[in-house]
């Protein structure tokens, strides 16, 4: 990917051209680009709050996984296909590193730019467990190092590759576990560290969720950690999303996409939105209705495709607005669906399934290098390892590990919550690295 100046060529290069002429987009054509970034972001939320999210509420009920445990790996696995969709790319089409710099380069933002959002544009206060936020910030630390000390030499050999796979599956051994763990911690811990102790009485005190049947009055139970799943009750899922979507009325089913909503601005936002609507309603089974409630696997998969698919044509037009403009903002591009997705089961009050998405997205973004660099080096390329650039290795380190710190370091200093304090600080954190990566570059 080098010239004859031996200059790396930008990730502008990794895309097809605009549709409009250079002289058309002073002209104005810049400004269509705006329009369909910011109708991919609508789509992308769409997509995630009527097909994505369901599907994986759905998931766990069926497999019994607790709320953190969802969000680091089915979450995480769907709402970063656009990072897996990318790696692939960089490795077997573009033959360039744009894989390694969107992953590693957009891993601040995925830390403490999306935990600002979460943070600022929720209004309900989410309360945080010790142990899912410790475990998955030591898992990705170690994975980020792994891969860091593998694109040390520009070098990539099959077994550096296959380790990352081992990583990956030693954490998710360790989701296998993870009640298990947690109680054994909470019992070792939890008379030498407060957090522990005030993380368990905490818990007990999170927002209900309706759905539970209590013989004393309302369908209401509180939610814990110790709860080896989300919902263990049978119950009808029906009631279960209607709850979780804010309504206050439970009915047999869940209410048509096309039903036009009361208040005046989410009217006109539905209104422009109703091709992605219609679009998505005939491509996609909506697990939300009684009759396609067992396709929940098939709704999660089209719903990731979709999101990679939106999410392509959102960072083309991202990039070319930015080459315009000479702004490089193609890294944060890909992080849009862990962004929507965070915010969207923050506002619900689900905050240890926001965080653990937000950590355990960047853990499977490196299970996303592995997968592709080991089926290249073990099947395609077995003559030799292959080449990637490391340049600004030092300062990407760095700031991996300082970002899992200050974040780890900000929520225990908040109390263990995601309110509007931890998202100032988080956005105050992300600017200064935004600004000392600007600086570096220069």
């Amino acid at each position: 990917s080098e010239n004859g100046t031996r200059c790396i060529l930008s990730s502008s290069s990794e895309f097809p051209e605009g549709f409009f002429t250079p002289q058309e987009r002073r002209d104005g054509g810049i400004v269509i680009y705006f329009i369909i970034i910011l109708y991919m972001f609508l789509a992308v939320s769409i997509v995630c709050d009527d097909y994505f999210l369901p599907s994986l509420e759905i998931i766990s009920e069926c497999l019994g996984l607790s709320q953190d445990v969802a969000g680091a790996t089915f979450m995480a696995a769907g709402s970063s296909a656009p990072e897996l969709v990318t790696a692939f790319l960089g490795a077997f089409v573009t033959k360039g590193d744009i894989g390694v710099s969107t992953i590693l380069g957009s891993a601040i933002y995925n830390l403490l730019g999306i935990s600002a959002a979460c943070g600022l544009f929720s209004s309900v206060v989410s309360r945080l467990s010790c142990w899912p936020l410790f475990r998955d910030c030591l898992a990705y630390t170690i994975s980020a190092a792994a891969v860091l000390a593998m694109i040390s030499d520009s070098r990539i050999y099959w077994y550096e590759s296959a380790s990352l796979l081992l990583i990956y599956g030693c954490y998710i051994l360790v989701l296998c576990f993870d009640i298990k763990i947690n109680q054994y911690l909470m019992k070792k811990f939890s008379p030498c560290c407060t957090c522990f102790t005030k993380a368990m009485e905490e818990n007990a005190e999170q927002q209900p969720l309706v759905g539970w049947r209590d013989e004393s009055g309302p369908l209401i139970r509180q939610q814990s950690r110790t709860d080896s799943g989300i919902f263990q009750d049978e119950l009808d899922y029906s009631q279960l999303s209607t709850s979780l979507h804010g309504l206050n009325e439970i009915s047999e089913d869940h209410p048509n996409v096309f039903t036009m909503p009361e208040a005046d601005m989410k009217r006109i936002l539905w209104v422009l939105s109703l091709p992605i609507i219609t679009l998505l309603y005939l491509t996609i089974p909506d697990c939300r209705r009684q009759f396609w409630r067992n396709w929940f696997m098939v709704t999660f998969l089209i719903s990731a495709a979709w999101i990679s698919a939106i999410t392509y044509i959102l960072v083309w037009m991202v990039t070319i607005a930015g080459r315009y403009l000479k702004w490089c903002c193609y890294t944060t591009g890909t992080s849009v669906p862990d962004t929507v997705a965070s915010v969207l089961v923050a506002r619900k009050g689900n905050g240890d399934m926001a965080m653990s998405n937000i950590v355990g997205s960047n853990v499977f973004d490196m299970l996303c290098l592995g997968i592709p660099w080991f089926i290249k080096t073990a099947f395609i390329t077995t003559s030799g390892p292959i080449e990637v650039s490391s340049s600004g290795l030092t300062y990407t380190a760095i700031s991996l590990i300082c970002s899992v710190g200050f974040i780890f370091l900000a929520v225990h200093l908040n109390g263990w919550k995601i309110d509007k304090k931890l998202g100032t600080i988080c956005l105050v954190l992300y600017l200064v690295f935004t600004v000392l990566s600007i600086l570096y570059e220069l």
